[in-house]
């Protein structure tokens, strides 16, 4: 089950042109489409005539156009026009409210009538030159929870990422966990040790030496509805760590907006909003190829644990302190779940 009073993130600003997107959120298939003021909009993808999808279609003065027999659908998902025909009668298509912000395209798959747009969390990296972003996007076949506990329990690192970010000092330093009603927080915190190779990398875009000692954090924020902001980097050893100068530092946050497809499918919007050499495109374009590899990496190690999981779903799954962030990030999914469907019966 997922929370449907919510936004996700269906898309980002640059999948959505001149064509419809057929996208399936949280189990409903949705179409997105541009009107003639560039406006996005969602509706059911289901054409109202032969039920075919309107995203096969194309876009038409605003509207788009079922691309079988030419029904053309406004924004608002009412039949505008088909040649020859009448169609004044037909049903109305469900449509879903949809806001571009931050560079993604953020729908809410509910209750249209609760929908707030100053609930969509605020992106402070964006269009600042204090900051630099780039990412990607991954289709993976899990459920949606797998990737919050993946996100909220970084000992992984140490043997899924060996190669890039992974180091033996994440499993043996303790993880600390805090918690709310709303928010869960995991961090861990290395000292005097050497930084894995991409990190080195990081640091030498900083002109920092690669070699040498430093500090290391791993921040992880999980908030509703799944979105979870991990704070990373590099210091050199003594100068303060997660709270030293940035001149001393490569630090940056590690955006995660994961939107559930169905029950054992995902639409992962990954990235990383640095605060260092932040005018230099190169360094972007590294940090992304980067980062995209590791978390190709999370896929393949996802789809084959989802796959167990339904092979055997009588398997009882233990339970660690490492787990703590993913456990209490299920129970505040779990809860709001709850209180929506009380809201609702």
């Amino acid at each position: 089950m997922f929370i449907q009073n919510t936004w996700y993130v269906a898309a980002s600003s640059e999948d959505i042109k001149d064509k419809p997107l057929g996208r399936m959120i949280c189990n409903h298939r949705m179409v997105f489409f541009r009107n003639l003021d560039n406006e996005v909009a969602a509706l059911e993808d289901f054409c109202p005539h032969r039920g075919a999808p309107l995203s096969l279609g194309f876009t038409s003065g605003g509207n788009i156009v079922c691309g079988y027999h030419g029904l053309a659908v406004d924004c608002s998902g009412h039949a505008a026009a088909m040649t020859g025909q009448n169609t004044s009668q037909f049903p109305k298509v469900k449509s879903f409210p949809a806001v571009e912000r931050y560079g993604f395209i953020w729908v809410w798959p509910g209750n249209a009538e609760l929908a707030n747009e100053s609930l969509i969390p605020v992106m402070h990296w964006y269009n600042n030159p204090d900051w630099a972003y780039g990412g990607g996007m991954y289709h993976i076949n899990c459920n949606y929870l797998l990737m919050i506990d993946n996100l909220m329990d970084l000992t992984h690192e140490t043997y899924v990422h060996a190669s890039s970010i992974g180091q033996s000092e994440i499993e043996q330093e303790p993880v600390k966990t805090t918690f709310d009603e709303k928010t869960v927080c995991t961090s861990r915190h290395m000292s005097g040790i050497k930084a894995p190779p991409f990190w080195q990398q990081a640091l030498l875009a900083q002109g920092l030496p690669a070699n040498e000692a430093v500090d290391r954090w791993q921040v992880c924020k999980f908030s509703l509805p799944t979105h979870v902001m991990i704070d990373v980097g590099v210091a050199v050893a003594g100068k303060g760590g997660y709270d030293a100068p940035n001149q001393y530092k490569a630090a940056s946050t590690v955006v995660d907006f994961i939107t559930p497809e169905s029950e054992t499918s995902m639409w992962y919007f990954w990235g990383m909003a640095r605060q260092f050499k932040t005018q230099d495109p190169a360094v972007t374009d590294q940090i992304r190829q980067g980062q995209g590899g590791i978390f190709g990496e999370d896929l393949q190690m996802l789809e084959r644990q989802q796959s167990n999981l339904l092979h055997w779903p009588q398997r009882r799954l233990m339970k660690l302190n490492i787990d703590a962030g993913g456990v209490h990030s299920r129970r505040i999914i779990e809860k709001e779940i709850s209180l929506e469907t009380q809201l609702t019966t």
